[in-house]
């Protein structure tokens, strides 16, 4: 039997309660940036609007920036700073068109009692693991969850295009557009490819929204997103895009595990992009 880790290690994971599991947003200067110039690209984990904690180097698997020309560069340790809660990458810009940053984590572990772990679930829109344990009777079950983050954005460099925004970084789990979201306007919709392992993702629930947005459930508070859709047979989910700035996808996919010890192993992705 595969197992990724010893049981004894259980004992010693970083604990985490449902409030701290966080979505993670690469943030992207507003309005675009100059070509063959430094900017700087916030992480936020957390929300779109605000980072809860930074992010260690030794737990970033992988940082890739993709120029308009395809050049694919891993930027050192040292290009990242810390500022308060939120990491911060320097990053070259290149030439004009469309720059491609991604960030993929190391998996973690988070032990969540029932509870902790049911309302993570509601919170965080995971409803197909929560319908699962409803239907089987297993709320009342705690969870060990074996979980990694793979995040991307898309800067437009010099107000042009390339096709950089195509670009697959072969992450566990990614968002793909199928169209420049920089040459969309309000009104039109934005296609988007959801990939596993490479392949294309059906029935997926992915959620979408953007910067300014705020709306909660009337019933229980919780925040609500301005869009949500499932990724049809081919994988493809469609954005009906309402207004211009930026905005964002996100996506948790999460299923069980048949690892000792381990009861779900989920892939959280987003991507974030501008539409001018």
């Amino acid at each position: 039997m595969r197992i990724r880790f010893a049981l004894s290690l259980l004992t010693i994971a970083l604990a985490l309660t449902g409030a701290e599991a966080h979505d993670m947003f690469l943030i992207l200067p507003a309005g675009g940036a100059q070509p063959e110039s430094e900017i700087e690209v916030p992480l936020f984990n957390g929300t779109f609007d605000k980072s809860e904690n930074t992010i260690e180097r030794d737990r970033m698997q992988d940082v890739t920036v993709v120029d308009a020309e395809g050049w694919a560069d891993h930027p050192p340790t040292e290009s990242w700073r810390d500022d308060g809660d939120t990491s911060v990458l320097t990053v070259e810009t290149g030439p004009p068109g469309t720059l491609l940053v991604g960030v993929s984590t190391r998996p973690r572990l988070i032990e969540l009692s029932a509870e902790d772990f049911n309302e993570y679930l509601r919170h965080d829109g995971v409803r197909d693991v929560l319908d699962d344990r409803t239907r089987d009777g297993e709320l009342d079950r705690p969870a060990r969850e074996w979980y990694s983050k793979h995040v991307k954005t898309l800067i437009q460099v010099g107000g042009e295009s390339s096709d950089t925004w195509q670009h697959r970084l072969g992450y566990p789990v990614e968002l793909v557009p199928m169209d420049d979201p920089a040459g969309l306007a309000p009104g039109d919709t934005l296609q988007v490819l959801v990939l596993a392992d490479g392949e294309p993702l059906a029935g997926q629930l992915v959620y979408a929204s953007y910067e300014g947005y705020h709306a909660h459930d009337e019933d229980d508070g919780t925040h609500r997103e301005a869009f949500e859709d499932r990724s049809d047979m081919n994988g493809i989910v469609r954005l009906d895009v309402t207004r211009s700035g930026r905005w964002y996808l996100r996506l948790i996919h999460m299923v069980p595990s048949d690892d000792e010890g381990l009861d779900y192993e989920s892939n959280w992705a987003t991507l974030t992009f501008e539409v001018s």
